[in-house]
């Protein structure tokens, strides 16, 4: 009888195994084909998100390049301007707003170098990474 229950008891482990074995690669399946629906959720919001930058960006570009022509026919208005005020040569009104763009353009690289210098390059997270593997 001893022998009996032991049979039973043997073939009831091998059913649990098998059913816990089942249930596990279910449920190993069941996560992989969420991930796989989430990446490619993920990867439809970013292919819409790409499409609406592109636009954005294209309407930028298209801007600046109005604002760059606008911006060459005021210099040019201002540069005749200065001439025909002075009553001086043409080259005079160019030259002198010239010079003053130099000078703008000169303070401008200056601070856009300093503020390069102060940047750090996620401090944080390196120091993060280095008490992580000290």
């Amino acid at each position: 009888m001893e022998q009996a229950s032991t049979g039973w008891g043997n073939h009831m482990a091998y059913e649990t195994e098998a059913s816990m074995s089942t249930l596990l690669r279910s449920a190993l399946d069941d996560v992989r084909d969420l991930f796989r629906e989430e990446v490619a959720l993920a990867r439809a919001e970013l292919r819409t998100e790409v499409s609406k930058a592109t636009v954005a960006a294209s309407g930028f570009g298209a801007a600046a390049a109005a604002l760059s022509c606008a911006g060459v026919f005021l210099l040019t208005a201002l540069a005749l301007g200065i001439a025909t005020l002075f009553q001086w040569p043409a080259w005079t009104g160019f030259a002198i707003v010239g010079v003053l763009l130099a000078i703008a353009g000169a303070i401008m690289f200056m601070s856009g170098r300093r503020a390069l210098r102060e940047i750090r390059g996620l401090p944080r997270t390196v120091e993060i990474v280095k008490e992580t593997f000290q």
